[in-house]
């Protein structure tokens, strides 16, 4: 039997498996001992889903947006489907590393620990490289400008997160997060 899948299909399906398995992991975490203000918990949501109505709806009054950056290739598809897959597994395998301490919006957990492991031992947000990655990468399949500034929009909601995620840790673990701080990257790992 052989079987026939589009780079399409490959980006439907790790975002779909994106999807259930923050839903399921949801289950299970730490009590919430300090969370964010509603208000900026709010604005995080609209960069999310105004990022991915840019990926996922094209609109004739975009004009340029609609526009191609990259040309109509089987090979940038591929790539781009690739990326977004890999982008997703490697959120989940962060998602995962951070187990019960995770939450969807900012806040510090009772008995919350400063996970210092797996991704986290070189970089401060894994999570976000990963779905940044899987942006990207759908961007790419997408090949509009569009796709591009759902990048951008992406970017920007995940950097005022996790700096708002930063200041929590900072709060709660002091001299261990700085010293955490020194040695991870932001995004993309440090090695020193």
């Amino acid at each position: 039997m052989h079987v026939n899948v589009t780079p399409s299909e490959i980006v439907f399906g790790s975002w779909i498996l994106f999807a259930l398995y923050w839903l399921v992991a949801a289950f299970g975490v730490k009590r919430t001992a300090k969370r964010q203000n509603p208000a900026e918990r709010m604005l995080y949501i609209v960069f999310m889903a105004a990022g991915f109505f840019l990926l996922d709806q094209e609109n004739p009054i975009w004009g340029p947006l609609n526009h191609r950056f990259v040309s109509d290739q089987a090979w940038l598809a591929w790539l781009g489907s690739t990326l977004c897959a890999a982008g997703v597994l490697f959120a989940i395998w962060a998602r995962r590393t951070i187990g019960k301490d995770w939450s969807a919006e900012v806040q510090i957990k009772q008995g919350h620990q400063l996970i210092r492991s797996g991704p986290y031992a070189r970089m401060r947000h894994p999570i976000y490289t990963g779905l940044l990655l899987a942006t990207f990468g759908t961007a790419l399949l997408v090949g509009e400008y569009r796709g591009l500034l759902a990048v951008l929009v992406f970017l920007v909601g995940f950097t005022r997160k996790a700096r708002k995620e930063e200041s929590f840790l900072a709060a709660e673990f002091g001299p261990a997060f700085e010293e955490h701080r020194r040695h991870t990257g932001f995004y993309l790992p440090r090695f020193s």
